[in-house]
């Protein structure tokens, strides 16, 4: 069988994790329409069944000029993942112009020589003489493949597929074929409860929110324990975190917990407490205890 890594790269807001997502076919990675969603390398596992292979696709952070030690750990994070790819999944957005981010990953991936796969997403919301002038442009990298795809909509997906797996080696399979993704359960759930803000929050208290799981148990009574801490950066972020009167706390508490009881497919306990590190985006130190 054929077996490998395919890292997924891009800008931010590209539609890496959707895809990645998709492929899967659940939910690994969380999304948002904010930059910077995902900071982890996220890792999930497409199974093939004829002729019998194995993806494991790395979801990475949105590649972009870094402002703190948090955005030069994120990128460092990409720019690491490439070196145990087997194949680069570059994805463009079909909506927008290629621009300055877009031709550095290009340099970057050519000086890797990795093989590479330029994905174009978003092809059901973007012109069709946007979609061609794109191609026509990332064609002048001479990469591997070109596939235009809808992740949203599961649009040539399949041919994507088909074009990761030939680059793959032959080997035996990494991850067992229950298994969707190595990430624990506390990050996931973590995560779950980032994304609902990130909903809900505007201007720069995105960036500046970072959720921990702190503990995570199945009781005796059947219920799923999950105690997490919601760091912000200022104490005027706690209280737009927490909301008049607990209500944002608790309207996240709830969609997440809903979402965490599907998952774990149990009653779930979610305890969250909201505290302040100041400026922990910039603080190495911190980003180590954050997991970073």
């Amino acid at each position: 069988m054929r077996s490998g890594f395919a890292s997924v790269v891009g800008r931010p807001n590209v539609g890496k994790s959707t895809l990645v997502n998709a492929l899967v076919g659940q939910k690994v990675s969380i999304t948002s329409a904010r930059p910077q969603t995902t900071r982890n390398t996220i890792r999930g596992v497409v199974n093939i069944a004829s002729p019998p292979a194995q993806i494991v696709l790395v979801d990475t952070p949105g590649v972009h000029r870094p402002r703190t030690a948090l955005g030069d750990r994120l990128n460092r994070l990409v720019y690491g993942s490439l070196e145990d790819a087997d194949c680069v999944v570059f994805m463009l957005d079909a909506t927008q112009p290629i621009g300055p981010g877009d031709r550095r990953m290009a340099e970057r991936l050519l000086e890797s020589g990795r093989p590479v796969i330029v994905v174009v997403n978003k092809i059901d919301i973007a012109d069709r003489a946007d979609i061609v002038a794109q191609l026509g442009e990332a064609g002048e990298w001479d990469f591997g493949a070109y596939v235009p795809v809808s992740a949203t909509q599961g649009e040539a997906l399949p041919g994507l597929v088909d074009e990761i797996v030939a680059r793959l080696p032959e080997g035996p399979a990494f991850f067992p074929a229950d298994m969707p993704t190595d990430q624990p359960d506390a990050l996931l759930a973590a995560e779950i409860v980032r994304e609902k803000y990130l909903a809900r929050l505007r201007d720069e208290l995105p960036h500046s929110l970072a959720v921990v799981v702190d503990e995570l148990e199945m009781r005796d009574n059947g219920t799923m324990y999950v105690a997490g801490s919601i760091y912000v950066e200022r104490p005027s972020q706690k209280g737009i975190v927490i909301g008049k009167g607990g209500a944002a706390l608790k309207a996240v508490g709830e969609e997440a917990r809903t979402e965490l009881e599907t998952y774990f497919g149990a009653p779930v306990y979610l305890d969250l407490r909201v505290k302040v590190e100041r400026d922990w985006q910039r603080r190495d130190q911190l980003l180590d205890r954050l997991g970073f």
